[in-house]
């Protein structure tokens, strides 16, 4: 396949509610995952911009659902879709409450955008998959979405104990090799492998 070019990428809106998601119908692709699990630096990597998602040190920062207008370039053909950020779960500075709203909002989204083509779930490659990760890949699962699991961080490991920690993943979530990618937004390490992934699910 021909290099993946991304051509633009934009922030749209920041959705609090169905109402106030775009409505220009476009494929999706999905981020969820942990706070602080580095879904900003993600998007930031894939789309090489430095600052189209904010990163931020404080978990729970993202309290909305961020879509993000990104058009590549691939067999000289163009081809435009949202990369979604949804807020990270497991931890935030916020009142129980309010993370039950945000809880049914998400499922809400999740259970009713019909342009979704897959959900990238990020999990820390040096840590075992914690509850809430395989409560939410099992949520995901029972939607009958597709996921990709994306295991950030791997430049921090080394080669033995990377395939180490990706085999303790696969396993906890009862996945194959091919569900699983290593990603580093440091060394933009699995860039050129999640565009081809993306690449392909906008075909179909």
């Amino acid at each position: 396949m021909e290099e993946i070019t991304i051509v633009k990428s934009e922030y749209v809106t920041s959705a609090v509610s169905r109402a106030t998601c775009p409505e220009e119908p476009l494929p999706e692709i999905v981020f969820v995952g942990r706070s602080n699990v580095g879904k900003s630096s993600l998007i930031n990597s894939l789309t090489n911009r430095k600052a189209l998602a904010r990163t931020s040190g404080t978990p729970g920062k993202t309290q909305t659902i961020n879509f993000f207008r990104v058009e590549l370039k691939a067999d000289d053909t163009r081809r435009a879709f949202y990369l979604v950020d949804l807020p990270g779960y497991g931890y935030a500075k916020t009142s129980k409450a309010n993370r039950k709203l945000w809880a049914k909002f998400i499922d809400e989204y999740l259970s009713s955008r019909r342009d979704i083509r897959f959900v990238c779930q990020l999990v820390d490659m040096r840590h075992p998959p914690m509850e809430s990760d395989l409560k939410s890949f099992a949520s995901l699962v029972e939607k009958n979405l597709p996921v990709l699991v994306v295991a950030t961080k791997s430049d921090k490991l080394g080669k033995t104990q990377r395939q180490k920690h990706l085999d303790a993943i696969q396993k906890a979530l009862g996945i194959d090799a091919e569900s699983i990618l290593p990603y580093s937004s440091v060394k933009n390490e699995g860039r050129s492998d999640l565009l081809d992934v993306i690449i392909k699910s906008l075909i179909k």
